[in-house]
């Protein structure tokens, strides 16, 4: 049985992180006493700031280097982030929204199938590792995409990857892989 081409897998983006930098110093107490939705957090030198559209969580350095979290999709990543430089703009800040970037990403899939992970893992040694002692899923890192592929028994896998691109492109290398080690379901009629 070959796989089939034509086979399509819902990659769904459940988060994906973004920098960008201020490009001024920022005060976080100002932030802290002046910004919505933000929780001040001294001891860690940040603040977090939230964003209901789109709903990501920011966590901003005085150095004006900010990480966004939590977007399902790039373009909502850079518009998270531009409104987020907007709110700081908006406290007083002479904010210039710059060197934004996407950083990782993490998606999630499900196969239509089950996968026998010692089998798959022994054929692709050494990019594939298994310890079940210490996690359920197999790991499978490809250097080229600098992606990591977590795959389970139930023929569900987490991918993180740069961007949206190599993670998809980690799913369609791996796809055939896992496709010959799928376990057969055997069904039990009853006459």
């Amino acid at each position: 049985m070959e796989p089939s081409n034509d086979v399509a897998l819902d990659i769904i983006v459940s988060n994906v992180v973004s920098v960008f930098r201020t490009r001024c110093h920022l005060n976080l107490r100002t932030i802290g006493l002046e910004g919505t939705n933000v929780i001040y957090k001294p001891e860690m030198g940040k603040v977090l700031m939230k964003l209901r559209k789109p709903r990501i969580t920011a966590s901003i350095w005085s150095s004006g280097k900010i990480i966004c979290t939590g977007a399902t999709s790039e373009e909502e990543a850079k518009l998270g982030a531009r409104r987020l430089a907007r709110c700081l703009q908006k406290i007083g800040f002479k904010v210039r929204f710059s060197d934004f970037k996407v950083v990782n990403v993490l998606a999630v899939c499900s196969l239509p199938f089950q996968i026998r992970l010692i089998e798959f893992t022994k054929n692709n040694r050494p990019i594939a590792s298994y310890e079940p002692e210490l996690h359920p899923a197999a790991t499978y890192r490809i250097k080229n995409l600098r992606s990591t592929v977590q795959v389970f028994s139930t023929g569900n896998i987490t991918v993180t990857g740069p961007n949206v691109q190599s993670v998809a492109s980690a799913v369609e290398q791996i796809y055939p892989l896992l496709f010959e080690c799928q376990k057969t379901v055997i069904n039990h009629t009853h006459m």
